[in-house]
């Protein structure tokens, strides 16, 4: 039984994302051709970018996995916020793209689902996307308000910044 915090799992995947829920699609280019690809896909599902990126994640598993759990959490110090999710959907390698998408679980300060995409574009040019649906499920993510999308859209940034450094480093 799961005990995912929403009723539209999957959305990320195979769209639309649904009403009634804040939308954030970010995408970035990370590099270009069949090994900057691999490299990004590694590290998206291994969940390196997160780390890079500032987050602590506390995954049980090495790479990202139908089922999974994973605990993110953001913050300086002793003000951190942990995301409990779990793994929805994941894509390897397929036609060209490589991801997954988690939602959210109790205690997560939002309901929705998110995905992190690398996609392989014909021209070889290698894409980053951020996608998800969100709305607020904590007191303090409701006292929030506005700010959440804008600090939601500074991490997607943020991952893709963290992305593309190691994709360079590669």
């Amino acid at each position: 039984m799961s005990t995912l915090t929403y009723p539209e799992v999957g959305a990320t995947r195979l769209g639309p994302l649904p009403r009634g829920y804040h939308h954030l699609h970010h995408r970035t280019r990370i590099g270009r051709g069949a090994a900057d690809f691999a490299a990004a896909g590694a590290a998206v599902t291994e969940w390196r970018m997160h780390r890079a990126a500032g987050a602590r994640v506390e995954a049980p598993a090495r790479r990202a996995e139908p089922g999974g759990s994973v605990r993110v959490s953001l913050g300086l110090g002793p003000l951190r916020f942990t995301a409990p999710c779990e793994v929805i959907w994941t894509a390897y390698e397929e036609d060209g793209r490589t991801g997954f998408g988690y939602g959210t679980l109790a205690g997560h300060p939002e309901r929705g689902e998110e995905c992190f995409v690398v996609d392989l574009a014909d021209d070889g040019a290698v894409w980053f996307t951020v996608l998800a649906f969100s709305r607020p499920a904590s007191w303090y993510a409701r006292l929030a308000g506005p700010l959440v999308p804008l600090v939601q859209h500074w991490y997607a940034r943020r991952l893709g910044r963290a992305l593309r450094r190691i994709v360079a480093a590669g």
